[in-house]
């Protein structure tokens, strides 16, 4: 009986282990974060109109292992970028409200 408590505390510690082992943090040095907020930030400014302000939160590793960067526009509407391994957008997702892409970054996304 103490056999089986003692087999399913090891493989309940295993587990907990190896999921903190790729834990979300991302522990990015600072020339990596710096690279990805600009990337994030030059993004939404050149492909979106009426951008007053950007606020950008720290990056993180996103669960399918993409580095994301979350943050808000004009001081409310919120979003979430990932980017590929080379800093370019691999895709954004966007609050209601989030402002219009510019007419001339419907077809293909501006340079940033």
């Amino acid at each position: 009986m103490m056999h089986k408590y003692l087999i399913t505390f090891l493989l309940s510690t295993l587990l907990l282990i190896g999921c903190n082992a790729n834990s979300p943090n991302g522990d990015y040095d600072q020339e990596t974060i710096s690279k990805a907020k600009e990337s994030a930030k030059s993004y939404i400014e050149n492909n979106y109109e009426g951008i007053h302000s950007i606020e950008l939160e720290e990056p993180y590793q996103a669960p399918m292992g993409s580095m994301t960067v979350d943050g808000t526009v004009n001081g409310e509407i919120g979003f979430s970028i990932s980017l590929n391994k080379d800093f370019t957008i691999s895709r954004i997702g966007k609050d209601e409200g989030f402002p219009e892409e510019k007419e001339e970054c419907k077809e293909k996304t501006c340079d940033y």
